[in-house]
């Protein structure tokens, strides 16, 4: 199965297609990592797959989306996230790589209840524009240039932590509704200044992150954008606006372009079926001539292969199916005796070929 052929990018080559997608686990106090995490991550690296991401990390305390989330604005906490990566590399052939990520308009919510917290028990929220992603939700704070050009400072941060922990792999956040998404949307951008009106200015934040996060790392990690394909509204963010993003980020050096899609607009239909992102990736793929991941309720490996198969994505992003199973990767592979991680301690469990 191609699902289980290598892949390279920079000097990182991941030994199969299988990617554990970023997906929050709202356990962290103060934005640390603690035990729950050290077994979360470390279980998917012994369950076999190529790259392991771990969640949306935000790179100042602003940029959380939850009380409850991770976090990589100080040493402590990369300290914490370091003894996963080392135990990541030291016990799988699993690559390991992190979410830089900032909530902007989205975040200060509460794990407990799943809603805003007041200023009080939470923090003031900001966004390009005084535009809430709720009606019920607090205005947030509009960023100035100056302001702007701070948080960018933050992510070049975040992103020098990253590389000093040791991970293989830097994803940037520009998906989902959250910071750089609502910059990107005209329907959440309604700057008049350089970072907002046509689709260049909307750019100019995610833009001048990658520069800034690829002065810190080096042919020794891979750098992914996540991106939401389209946002499902009238007059927002669509398809064409991604493929056209997705030329501008392969020449700034962006080596993957992870597409999502969706939550950025409150209250859209959004098509769930099996599989339903994977066009949006194949449209990236073919037609802004960069490496694609492809994410959305794929549960299988016969459909993961189809779609590497069909030329659709490169690399294959599961996220529920891998909360299910964290072995998705090892069992996969017995069925057509393909070749995959196994943890030397369970040997005399492994099935023959």
């Amino acid at each position: 199965m191609k699902l289980f052929t290598p892949i390279t990018f920079r000097n990182i080559e991941l030994k199969n297609r299988i990617v554990m997608s970023p997906m929050c686990m709202y356990s962290a106090e103060e934005g640390v990592t603690n035990d729950f995490h050290f077994v979360h991550y470390g279980s998917r690296a012994q369950g076999g797959a190529g790259l392991i991401i771990v969640e949306a990390t935000g790179v100042e305390p602003r940029g959380r989306i939850t009380n409850k989330c991770l976090g990589i604005w100080n040493d402590e906490q990369a300290l914490a996230l370091k003894k996963i990566v080392d135990f990541v590399h030291q016990n799988s052939e699993s690559k390991i790589g992190i979410q830089l990520a900032h909530a902007g308009r989205k975040g200060s919510i509460s794990a407990e209840t799943n809603r805003q917290m007041s200023l009080e028990e939470g923090w003031e929220t900001v966004a390009p524009s005084p535009i809430p992603f709720h009606h019920s939700e607090r205005i947030p704070h509009e960023l100035s240039v100056d302001e702007i050009k701070t948080l960018v400072e933050d992510f070049r941060k975040a992103a020098k932590r990253a590389v000093n922990a040791g991970f293989d792999v830097l994803e940037i956040h520009g998906a989902h509704g959250y910071l750089i998404h609502q910059f990107l949307s005209p329907l959440s951008n309604i700057r008049t200044d350089e970072y907002g009106g046509n689709p260049e200015n909307r750019a100019r934040f995610l833009m001048e992150i990658v520069d800034a996060v690829n002065s810190e790392i080096t042919e020794n990690q891979a750098l992914f954008v996540r991106i939401s394909g389209t946002e499902y509204a009238e007059n927002g963010w669509e398809i064409s606006d991604s493929v056209e993003l997705s030329k501008a980020l392969k020449a700034k050096n962006v080596d993957l372009i992870d597409v999502s899609s969706g939550g950025n607009i409150n209250g859209v239909t959004i098509p769930l079926r099996p599989g339903y992102q994977v066009p949006l990736a194949e449209d990236v793929k073919k037609n802004s001539d960069v490496k694609t991941g492809a994410v959305g309720l794929i549960t299988s490996a016969e459909q993961a292969e189809e779609i590497l198969q069909n030329g659709q994505a490169d690399l294959i992003f599961l996220a529920r199916e891998i909360l299910r199973n964290p072995y998705f990767a090892v069992q996969s592979s017995w069925q057509r005796g393909d070749d995959c991680f196994y943890p030397h301690q369970y040997l005399r469990a492994k099935p023959s070929k």
